[in-house]
């Protein structure tokens, strides 16, 4: 490269890259320009968003969760149909049959003395505990 007074001569595998865009040519990093306005409703709902995605993948990879008020650990185990069960982690007990996941919400039920008890899990109040 050879420079003339402000004016940079590019060679051809200078301009091979650049085109490739491994190598920037005007020192910028990917940058807007403009501020990101955290308080706007687009930030607040993509913020949500990212939330109830993240606790949700928590909850189907398996990761141990507390419900609010127990102090009893659980932890979902998938089956091979799709839906899976709940097991308590301290005894590795069964404790529900999962019906449905959703984006906030678990659906499972249980029986009990002979009869059906449907449970639902807000994902947004489990407590994941490492």
């Amino acid at each position: 490269m050879t420079k003339l007074s402000n004016v940079v001569v590019l060679d051809s595998k200078t301009l091979k890259a650049i085109a490739n865009g491994e190598k920037k040519f005007d020192n910028r990093l990917n940058n807007t320009g403009r501020p990101v306005n955290k308080k706007s409703a687009r930030q607040i709902r993509l913020n949500k968003q990212a939330f109830y995605s993240n606790v949700n993948d928590k909850f189907v990879s398996g990761k141990r969760f507390q419900l609010d008020g127990s102090s009893s650990i659980y932890k979902y185990s998938p089956s091979d149909n799709g839906l899976g069960c709940i097991v308590e982690t301290a005894f590795n007990t069964h404790c529900a049959n999962v019906s449905y996941v959703g984006r906030t919400k678990v659906k499972a039920y249980s029986f009990t003395l002979g009869k059906k008890v449907n449970v639902e899990l807000n994902l947004k109040t489990l407590k994941f505990v490492s």
